[in-house]
């Protein structure tokens, strides 16, 4: 009798000892560009007794087409990065358990682009035009103000982006462009394209290449234009990074209306986690204060919980758009590859 005891209380601690370690640990699947602070992530660890591994799948491109991939047996708990330029793939595809944080609540409606709450808006960021603040300065010319001007004689030779088809501020741009000019009648983003061509727009493969090698504004560039697609929070990284921070910042960003691309990160719990509890506490940490005011220096993003305090350089140097240029993420998921096609053959040819 005592033997047969032992047997079956050996039995379930081998039953019961993985789901234990397995209760204590959660892994978040998301994008190379993903940080955190170690104290921020060590109070999360802390307050709940759960570790945080971390499984870095490249950009959110990839980032998409390996949570789709292996959705039947996920890689992880849970999933942060995906953006609304690829998110209508992903809920198509039935990624993400549904899941209402209680923090949600204090999240303006703006964000909230999932009305079945599959994922939970994280950050945003604004995706626009950035100039070299000395150059406009010294030869008095204006500043663009909408993508319409920058197909103007005066603009010849001063702006480079980035390929769509490459790179996702090049394909948030590409987005802006649709939003200001369409896909069909008179004058299509196509044709705003072959103008820009026209107008020798420099397009690079990638945001490294066209930033700090072809822009004139970016620390220790060599670069020629005083124009580039970037992001509403790159003058305040400009300052951040500066060994001397100066009186100005040596870029800016152009937020007039109908110019910048606004990108929502979203997160959300992996259908059928292995820990779908955990994940769900997860996303209400990245939701508090704490990781929200942590992300603008760990990710260069702004909070979506407008209870976060901004550090003191992005209050300073960041412009927000007010009127941003928007799609709706299912559209963008119909017609992505459709429109970067068209893009190809009418700019790359």
């Amino acid at each position: 009798m005592l033997y047969r005891l032992l047997v079956m209380v050996c039995i379930l601690l081998v039953v019961t000892a993985p789901a234990a370690a397995q209760d204590a640990t959660i892994t978040l699947v998301t994008h190379d560009s993903f940080n955190v602070s170690e104290d921020v992530l060590q109070q999360f660890q802390d307050e709940t007794g759960i570790t945080v591994e971390i499984l870095r799948a490249g950009d959110a491109g990839v980032l998409v087409n390996q949570s789709i991939l292996t959705k039947d047996n996920p890689l992880g708990d849970v999933l942060f990065g995906i953006d609304n330029t690829f998110l209508g793939r992903a809920l198509a595809a039935d990624v993400f358990a549904p899941y209402e944080s209680p923090l949600l609540a204090d999240v303006p409606d703006e964000f909230k682009l999932d009305p079945e709450n599959r994922v939970t808006p994280i950050d945003f960021g604004d995706v626009c035009l950035n100039y070299d603040v000395a150059y406009f300065d010294e030869t008095a010319l204006p500043l663009p103000e909408s993508l319409a001007d920058l197909t103007k004689p005066e603009y010849k030779g001063l702006l480079a982006v980035q390929n769509p088809a490459t790179s996702s501020p090049g394909l948030a741009f590409l987005l802006a462009s649709i939003a200001n000019f369409g896909d069909e009648g008179d004058y299509t983003y196509l044709d705003f394209w072959s103008d820009l061509v026209a107008n020798d727009v420099y397009i690079s493969d990638d945001w490294t290449d066209a930033y700090f090698a072809q822009f004139s504004g970016s620390s220790g560039s060599m670069g020629t234009r005083p124009l580039v697609v970037s992001y509403a929070s790159s003058p305040p990284v400009e300052v951040y990074f500066m060994e001397t921070p100066p009186d100005t910042a040596p870029t800016g960003s152009i937020v007039a209306d109908m110019t910048c691309f606004r990108q929502i990160e979203f997160a959300g719990v992996l259908a059928g986690a292995r820990n779908p509890e955990g994940a769900q506490q997860f996303i209400d940490f990245m939701l508090s204060e704490a990781f929200q005011e942590d992300m603008p220096l760990q990710m260069f993003v702004f909070p979506v919980n407008p209870a976060a305090e901004l550090p003191e350089v992005f209050a300073q140097y960041a412009a927000v758009a007010e009127n941003p240029a928007v799609l709706d993420a299912d559209l963008i998921d119909a017609k992505r590859e459709e429109w970067i096609q068209a893009w190809s053959e009418t700019v790359l040819r």
